[in-house]
């Protein structure tokens, strides 16, 4: 007969190590969403190291509470994404609602919270967004659209009514234009027309992926050319729109600022015209141009230079990120880390025998013409920038559709993508 099984309190150390792994990995994946070699499956495994630290906190009882509770005397975004979730999943009013605070209190760490909120499931989510949405606090009520959003749910007439409020922030058009409500593209135009100057690039995004092409297009353009903090994401978006003629013009214009250099091969990308490949195969001799010109160039003709072949090593000069020499005060990290270094023979080579393919003056997204099937594909099988460029395509080739959430959890939008057939 075996004796009885003996419940093992769990160790201390061993909780704080899950929360600290928490902690870090959530900080990670941040980086990771955006990162340009990090595709669905990596990004599920990276998910899977988390859920398990996050599963360890939960198992630690009282003692995972304490330790998420401790790590919030000096918050950050890793420590309010830890114990945010430990407060949703656990149903902990109190935890959730000292944290509430923090966030409104910081807007640094809000981050933590809204990832949370997107990490959980949905269901776990019912009476706190409810609550959220009910709330007569205009954060708050902020923070359950964001749920809302991220879990693609409509919240209806609540929705409306915060669209319609002139006097609340603008995170209720931006949660309209993620879940495709074209029926309120007129109020939130009218939104665009009176918001603030930080405002303006969310609401204008949020009215573009609604179906207009004048007001949106209008304030992406003074963006655009300007030194504005979204200048690179208003290029890229606008280039999406643009005829390649007039793309032409905003290219031209930003050629003329030598400063602009590593931005104008990063927008060549986005404006997909075959027309510039031999331009952007140029800028391949280039050090600090290299790897950011073989990634638009992947952009335009689909073409993985590391699967192919067409991958050569740094050059000899080249210096990764920050060394360790306590006199070098060049603390900047690689831009392009993740990048392959194109072999710019290899590649010219490859353009020279396959660039009758890609016709100029057509819009060319991963190699194909644009298409709905076509992108729904890069969301299933392409990086994260790849990704990211695919859903916006998606919401602009059919105006109401919800932006597809490339930054929640990897499982769930592969259910999401089985859903949709790809």
């Amino acid at each position: 007969m075996r004796p009885p099984s003996i419940p093992v309190a769990p160790v201390s150390a061993v909780v704080h190590r899950h929360r600290d792994d928490a902690e870090l990995l959530s900080d990670l994946r941040s980086i990771l969403l955006r990162a340009p070699q990090v595709n669905l499956h990596r990004l599920r495994r990276h998910d899977e190291r988390l859920a398990a630290s996050l599963d360890g906190i939960t198992v630690g009882g009282e003692l995972g509470r304490r330790a998420c509770v401790a790590a919030l005397q000096t918050p950050s975004r890793g420590s309010v994404f830890a114990a945010s979730v430990c407060a949703i999943e656990g149903q902990d009013a109190a935890l959730f609602e000292t944290l509430l605070a923090a966030a409104e209190a910081a807007p640094a760490v809000r981050a933590g919270l809204v990832s949370a909120m997107g990490w959980v499931p949905g269901p776990c989510l019912r009476g706190v967004g409810r609550a959220l949405l009910d709330s007569p606090n205009a954060f708050r009520r902020d923070m359950g659209l964001a749920a809302c959003a991220m879990h693609q749910v409509d919240p209806g007439a609540v929705l409306d009514a915060a669209v319609a409020d002139f006097a609340a922030p603008v995170r209720a058009v931006v949660v309209a234009g993620i879940l495709g409500r074209v029926d309120l593209l007129q109020v939130c135009l009218a939104r665009l027309a009176h918001a603030s100057p930080d405002e303006q690039f969310e609401a204008a995004c949020a009215t573009l992926a609604l179906g207009d092409r004048e007001a949106s297009v209008s304030h992406l353009f003074r963006i655009a050319k300007a030194r504005h903090p979204n200048q690179a994401a208003a290029l890229a978006l606008l280039l999406k729109v643009l005829s390649p003629e007039q793309g032409d013009s905003v290219l031209e214009s930003l050629a003329q600022d030598g400063e602009q250099a590593r931005l104008l091969v990063r927008a060549v990308g986005a404006a997909g015209d075959p027309y510039y490949l031999p331009w952007l195969v140029r800028q391949m001799n280039d050090p600090a141009l290299a790897r950011l010109a073989g990634e638009s160039l992947t952009l335009i003709v689909g073409l993985d230079l590391g699967g192919a072949g067409m991958e050569s090593l740094p050059p000899a000069e080249f210096e990764p990120g920050p060394n360790d020499d306590p006199e070098d005060d060049n603390v900047a990290m690689d831009e392009d880390e993740g990048l392959p270094w194109p072999d710019l023979e290899k590649v010219a080579a490859w353009l020279h025998l396959n660039g009758h393919r890609f016709p100029a003056r057509t819009r060319c997204f991963m190699g194909e013409p644009l298409s709905v099937p076509h992108c729904v594909r890069v969301l299933r099988h392409g990086h994260q920038r790849q990704r990211i460029a695919a859903a916006q395509y998606l919401c602009l080739l059919q105006p109401g559709t919800k932006l597809f959430p490339t930054s929640a959890r990897a499982r769930r939008q592969q259910r999401w993508l089985d859903e949709m057939g790809a």
